[in-house]
């Protein structure tokens, strides 16, 4: 039995190292390049000129800065320091709180029972009729609050 497993061995071993061999035998050829010049640089354009006869006429208005997407106000609400990158403390800051809040007996850990708690009487909360069962109206209740939006104070 002892032959058979050393044969079979060898013989995956033999395999593998044609394999190898066979790719990079394949992988000397030469890659042929192709000759071309760079592109040239773009043209300058000038501004614009004003209307010289235009005297009296109101400016014309000036674009609209486009509003950030929904991916970039989330990322900014991240990056604490605005430094265009989110650390790990950055990005766990925004869980502080609510870790506080779960982990009960202050030691920093939170355990399997903190979180059991936690979710049933969040359960029992959102649990109306008292049924153990959460409709989706009742589940609707769930979700986390958002804060309104500030005033402007300008």
């Amino acid at each position: 039995m002892g032959r058979v497993l050393a044969g079979g061995m060898a013989a995956l071993l033999l395999v593998a190292g044609g394999l190898f061999w066979w790719q990079g035998r394949a992988d000397t050829a030469p890659v042929p390049q192709l000759a071309s010049a760079p592109p040239p640089p773009p043209e300058i354009e000038s501004l614009p000129e004003g209307d010289p006869d235009a005297v009296g006429e109101a400016p014309p208005m000036p674009g609209e800065a486009s509003p950030q997407s929904r991916e970039q106000k989330r990322f900014a609400r991240y990056d604490r320091n605005r430094d265009g990158v989110i650390t790990r403390v950055e990005m766990m800051g925004s869980r502080t709180k609510a870790f506080k809040a779960l982990d009960k007996d202050g030691d920093n850990l939170l355990s399997f029972e903190e979180w059991a708690v936690a979710t049933a009487d969040r359960f029992g909360a959102a649990d109306a009729d008292k049924d153990g069962k959460l409709t989706p109206a009742e589940f609707a209740a769930t979700a986390p609050k958002r804060a309104p939006k500030p005033k402007c104070r300008c």
